[in-house]
């Protein structure tokens, strides 16, 4: 196939898009790919379609060659299977909510656990249609508050969602196995440096979880890794090792003292310091405790909830938020305090939220025995030596502390190190919540039902084009994977002699014969314009017909280490037609 750009719905720009935050977008604009629509919705123009279709192919490849079936369900969904699940609630104002004419309640899926459930029950029944794997390529839709760096977070985007449906849980195992299998397939075809980490399922549910990050410092999602071993996490997923608790005998008695100016941890621990005391204090050796509110999807009403970390670190409200989830959190605010005068600001110990009625939520890091310096519930005043255990009992544990840089990897060997990587896709054990919802059975051998047991497992396709383009670009453009890229080689015809123009003809023939796909510059513009292009465009293999055919050879040019090669004119076709078979 021979496409000239002559003729090309293409126009690549010189100056960056205003609006452009991270390379992906800057690059995937200026070179033609897509345009923005609206906030969070981009058009897909003829070169950024062929990316995405390759993407396609790859996926569908891999998922066909593991036994999944391909279906298509409508993006217009009802209402009613996402209320029976709960999620119609749950996912807030994530979800795009719309009437018809008859102001029957309808949404925008943003992802169809509830349709195929669904239709696996409306089409099997017996033990024997079991095990089965579907999947579908489709657009989604989420609301986000915040949509960003083009198509990497968007309010509309295509996804991969492939669902199993298994008879017992060492089915699920199996069908979770094929699936990581063909997405570490997917991902090594498709270029790109990830890592698979161990993540929460949120809103989705489900016990197993883990998400394929492609590493890039533009990503949203941060990871640790431990120096040692093989673990590896996204921070709201990482689980803290709790201390052994301490035996409360022998331990000093908590007492009150007055600290005045003290509503922050370092000036606590200044004044303590210079308090005579007897002993040295840190920020660890206090106890912060956080107030936020809370509520459930449906729930017009707050709720208070105290949250215990040790003072030197902060609480990340991403993981409190996974915690949670699906419950809705905010910190409080002055009306808050004011609504709770038993609250006094920067000076809130255990005592007076369990005495109020408050849950209280500590870091696991907060056992039986371990003492705390924390607020007395008085201004100005501290209590030293609150004693977990003895003085104050949580309600329970909460992973809401930072994850830190040097922090004990959980699966104790090393420590952690931080990263960031963009989620490129996500796979879920469901077990049987959407089962349990559609009573999803089979009937077993026995004639007695089984209750069937699901996993999920998403791909971001459409988010695939843009994590790419992240690892893939220099200062000069994109520099598209093969297994990706819009055409296999892009040539170029520098002159305006005929011989080299006929030159360039008869080559992009001869490869097309060959089914080698070819961008054809054939554009009555300068040979500068043409070279900015190919680099901004990205296409693997450049090659440029100009005054050397007049010496019979041609130049090629690897557009990812920028080496250059003359080759006869006569052996080019053979020459790029191996390098793209490869």
């Amino acid at each position: 196939m021979i496409t000239r750009m002559s003729s090309l719905f293409l126009r690549t720009l010189r100056e960056d898009p205003a609006d452009a935050e991270v390379p992906s977008h800057r690059l995937l604009v200026r070179a033609g790919y897509v345009r923005r629509a609206a906030p969070g919705g981009y058009s897909w123009l003829p070169l950024g379609l062929r990316v995405l279709r390759n993407i396609e192919r790859v996926v569908r490849e891999e998922m066909d060659a593991i036994g999944a079936q391909e279906i298509q369900f409508p993006a217009l969904l009802p209402k009613e299977p996402y209320e029976a699940t709960g999620r119609w609630s749950e996912y807030g104002d994530t979800l795009f909510r719309i009437k018809d004419r008859k102001g029957a309640d309808y949404l925008l899926g943003p992802t169809h656990e509830e349709l195929f459930t669904l239709t696996v029950k409306g089409e099997y029944s017996s033990y024997k249609d079991y095990p089965v794997m579907l999947y579908q390529v489709q657009t989604k839709y989420r609301d986000e508050a915040r949509p960003r760096a083009g198509v990497l977070r968007g309010r509309e985007f295509v996804m991969k969602d492939s669902y199993s449906f298994d008879l017992d849980d060492e089915g699920l195992e199996a069908s979770y196995q094929k699936h990581r299998g063909a997405y570490i397939r997917i991902f090594d075809r498709l270029g790109l440096d990830y890592v698979i980490v161990a993540a929460t399922s949120g809103a989705m549910g489900g016990s197993a979880s883990e998400e394929f990050l492609a590493t890039a410092e533009s990503g949203e999602d941060t990871y640790v890794r431990s120096t040692d071993s093989g673990y590896a996490a996204n921070v709201e997923a990482v689980v803290t090792p709790p201390p052994a608790a301490r035996p409360l005998e022998g331990l000093p008695e908590a007492q009150v003292h007055h600290t005045p100016d003290t509503p922050t941890i370092e000036t606590l621990v200044d004044f303590l310091n210079g308090a005579g005391l007897g002993r040295e204090f840190t920020a660890a050796d206090t106890l912060k405790n956080v107030l936020v509110k809370t509520r459930m999807p449906g729930e017009k009403e707050w709720t208070l909830l105290g949250v215990g970390v040790p003072g030197d670190r902060e609480v990340d409200m991403k993981r409190l938020e996974a915690a949670l989830e699906p419950a809705e959190v905010a910190l409080v605010e002055e009306a808050d305090f004011a609504a709770n005068p038993f609250l006094v600001k920067g000076y809130i110990g255990p005592g007076v939220l369990q005495a109020n009625g408050v849950r209280y939520l500590v870091d696991p890091r907060i056992v039986t025995g371990t003492a705390w310096v924390t607020g007395a519930d008085k201004a100005d005043h501290h209590v030293v030596d609150l004693v977990c255990g003895r003085d104050f009992t949580p309600d329970g544990t909460v992973e809401a502390a930072e994850v830190r840089e040097g922090d004990a990897s959980p699966d104790g060997q090393g420590t952690l190190v931080a990263a960031r990587g963009i989620e490129i896709g996500h796979i879920f054990q469901l077990g049987r919540k959407y089962a349990d919802a559609f009573e999803l059975d089979a009937l077993g051998p026995d004639s007695k039902p089984v209750r069937i047991t699901m996993g999920s497992y998403g791909i971001g396709v459409s988010r695939l084009v843009a994590a790419i383009a992240e690892q893939h670009h220099d200062e000069l453009g994109l520099v598209w994977p093969r297994a990706v890229s819009p055409a296999d080689v892009h040539l170029v015809v520098a002159g305006k002699d005929d011989t080299v123009f006929e030159g360039g003809e008869r080559i992009a023939g001869e490869l097309s014969q060959r089914g080698v796909s070819v961008l054809f510059d054939d554009r009555t513009v300068s040979p500068g314009v043409k070279f900015a292009d190919a680099e901004l465009i990205g296409v693997p293999t450049i090659v440029v017909v100009g005054k050397g055919l007049a010496k019979g050879v041609v130049e090629v040019k690897d557009r990812a280490t920028g080496e250059r090669t003359e080759i006869d004119a006569d052996a080019i076709v053979d020459h790029v037609t191996g390098l793209v078979r490869g």
